[in-house]
């Protein structure tokens, strides 16, 4: 079977917090043929995995990294990767995510009245915009 995750899978699978839960998702994960992981799946997961379950980006990132080097897990890699860049850097996923997502579009330039989203994505070279 090619299955769709949702965001409550993939928490389920990585936190157990419902034990039943948890362990009917990590089954259906490693039985599925491909699990297809949107990238608004990955922001969901993060933002649940940081203001509910208070982890650390280290440890987003690596259960991210985790999931995404399962031989069945299909992810927009080029969106992955600019979100685990903002995580590693100690930023947002979904910060990363939406400025690749805005230059595969043809955008340019990132604006935004976020502080620390700005410097960490001048840091990486790209444009940038805080308006004032």
């Amino acid at each position: 079977m090619k299955i769709i995750a949702d965001t409550n899978l993939l928490v389920r699978a990585a936190i157990s917090d419902d034990a039943e839960q948890g362990r009917l998702a990590k089954g259906v994960l490693e039985r599925a043929e491909l699990v297809a992981v949107p990238v608004v799946a990955l922001c969901e997961f993060c933002w649940v995995l940081s203001y509910t379950y208070k982890h650390g980006g280290d440890e987003i990132a690596r259960a991210i990294r985790v999931l995404g080097a399962s031989g069945n897990v299909a992810f927009d890699w080029p969106a992955v990767d600019a979100g685990l860049a903002m995580l590693d850097a100690g930023g947002d996923f979904a910060d990363g995510v939406v400025a690749q997502a805005g230059q595969r579009l043809d955008g340019e330039t990132f604006v935004s009245f976020d502080r620390k989203a700005i410097a960490l994505l001048r840091a990486q070279g790209k444009k940038v915009l805080l308006p004032q």
